[in-house]
């Protein structure tokens, strides 16, 4: 019976190090298989070029690194570049590319598929299948780095977590993942330059504030009433904006960063003056910003973009009470470059 090998990005450095020492090698050698592993993206142990072949060999028979493969890549006319990712278990994730003229950012995927029930995403109707690994995740970003540098001639500036899945569902894997992107060990970016987006769940919203972490925080509102909210996304009825408005105050008394708010609105669904007074009452418990996202419609149901009128009325509602609110245009049409329903945007961090 075949026993199946451990992903080696499992372990952390000084785990690699005591398995070289348990194995009759230098302690050191485990430094330079980490920095293989995350500064320099390996694929597989015969890139490790400076490690010897006796090495390679003994970590060939003992792990494996189950690497994420590009399976397609479309570049649309707007220099937008989505990737349909292949992981090692032959599942099939998506990540995004999204350019400006100062900067790039990538949206990547936390879950196969995703967790909870959102009505008007395509991702939802995709049953999750399971989570991803750190090193699945930090494989999307080191990618889009890549293409970054090639079609745009500079790294990678901005990460946000609006792909497939909940990121929230996937707490640890997230995490870990993000510490790999800001150490200087792996792509030393500035957690100032990422954002996590999620639907709304709010102990593990509590749960960043007390970890202490030094990203952004974007939550997917669409809706300052209980009800709309509910039909919108059904999960939330589990999650009511008064649990979710007492953790988002916990957030920025413990952090003291503003909230941004993603909020699609739909004809018929929330374009009413009542939706614009209840998210204008909503925005003035913490400090926040709202991004107005035009909708990329996944069918001729009931979900359809609403009219420039009431994107206007929102906008004036909240600029009167002194809130930021950018309009978010969707980007790649041309190649239907949505990651979950929010990646196509002219995403922010």
């Amino acid at each position: 019976m075949q026993i199946e090998k451990k992903d080696i990005r499992a372990l952390s450095k000084d785990q690699l190090r005591d398995f070289f020492v348990a194995n009759n090698d230098k302690a050191f050698r485990g430094n330079q298989v980490y920095e293989w592993l995350w500064s320099k993206g390996a694929h597989s142990f015969e890139d490790m070029t400076n490690v010897a072949k006796t090495t390679r060999s003994m970590l060939e028979e003992n792990f494996v690194i189950n690497h994420i493969k590009v399976d397609t890549m479309q570049r649309s006319n707007d220099g937008t570049v989505k990737n349909a990712v292949r992981l090692h278990d032959g599942l099939v994730v998506e990540s995004v590319l999204i350019p400006t003229e100062t900067r790039t950012t990538a949206c990547v995927s936390s879950q196969v598929g995703c967790s909870l029930d959102c009505n008007f995403c395509a991702t939802a109707r995709l049953k999750r299948m399971r989570n991803l690994e750190p090193g699945e995740i930090y494989d999307q970003i080191l990618a889009i780095d890549k293409e970054s540098r090639l079609y745009h001639n500079h790294p990678l500036s901005n990460i946000v977590f609006m792909g497939m899945g909940e990121p929230l569902m996937n707490y640890n894997n997230v995490i870990k993942a993000i510490e790999m992107v800001t150490s200087p060990e792996g792509l030393g970016m500035s957690p100032k330059r990422i954002m996590l987006s999620t639907s709304g769940i709010p102990k593990m919203i509590k749960k960043m504030a007390d970890d202490e972490v030094k990203f952004k925080l974007a939550v997917s509102l669409h809706s300052a009433i209980d009800e709309t909210r509910a039909k919108i996304m059904p999960f939330s009825k589990n999650f009511p904006l008064k649990d979710l408005r007492e953790a988002l105050e916990y957030w920025y008394r413990k952090t003291k960063s503003k909230v941004s708010y993603e909020y699609v609105v739909w004809k018929g669904i929330n374009d009413d003056k009542a939706s614009v007074d209840a998210l204008v009452k909503f925005c003035k418990y913490v400090p926040c910003k709202v991004n107005l996202i035009e909708y990329n419609p996944i069918d001729d149901g009931e979900f359809q973009q609403a009219s420039e009128e009431s994107i206007m009325a929102y906008i004036k509602a909240l600029e009167n009470i002194g809130v930021v609110v950018k309009v978010r245009r969707s980007r790649g049409k041309d190649i239907d470059a949505a990651c979950g329903q929010l990646a196509n945007k002219e995403a922010e961090v």
